[in-house]
């Protein structure tokens, strides 16, 4: 499997990321950066995109989903609650403790409302793909409509329990992280 990080562009440069199995059927997490990085580099890999995966559904991390769903036939998939309070249209739709499984690649959705109501982290092998949930050395905010600050503390106790390893720790934004470095010294966590 290979992975790339994107960027979308500012004010936001939200992360996404573009993983690619040994066969060649990709999967994007949150498709925030310009579509024509992500069809870039497929075409450069030989790859085929299949699924759109997305952590939730604010406006910051979405920006490329039509377009890429036109070009590659992909599927969306995101949580209920968000594709409902944002508009979006999902192919399918993101449920606690589900596996996904692209060729070697295997995906286990986390649902961590509080940033939004259908929030989700995704964990595949050693990624945790925390969208705005968790940060390094910070969390989502919970101030926007449909954030709640008791549900999120909530989905990071679940979080810590889910995830007892030390996997990295890939957010929506700004810097990497580590599980075991989030559980020490993020205050949010303790």
């Amino acid at each position: 499997m290979k992975i790339f990080h994107l960027n979308a562009p500012g004010p936001y440069y939200t992360n996404s990321f573009l993983l690619i199995s040994d066969a060649g059927n990709a999967v994007i997490v949150d498709a925030a950066a310009d579509s024509k990085l992500y069809l870039g580099a497929l075409e450069k890999n030989r790859a085929k995109l299949v699924a759109i995966l997305q952590t939730h559904g604010h406006h910051d991390h979405v920006g490329s989903i039509d377009v890429l769903r036109d070009e590659t036939g992909a599927k969306m998939y995101i949580a209920r609650g968000d594709a409902e309070q944002f508009g979006l249209s999902a192919d399918a739709f993101l449920t606690d403790g589900q596996k996904l499984k692209f060729d070697e690649m295997e995906f286990t959705v986390i649902a961590t409302p509080g940033h939004t109501p259908g929030s989700v982290c995704l964990r595949c092998g050693e990624y945790l793909f925390t969208g705005d949930t968790l940060f390094c050395g910070d969390i989502g905010r919970t101030d926007l409509p449909g954030g709640s600050f008791t549900q999120i503390q909530e989905s990071l106790h679940k979080l810590c329990e889910a995830v007892q390893d030390d996997p990295q720790v890939l957010p929506g934004h700004e810097m990497f992280s580590t599980m075991k470095q989030e559980k020490l010294h993020n205050r949010y966590l303790r």
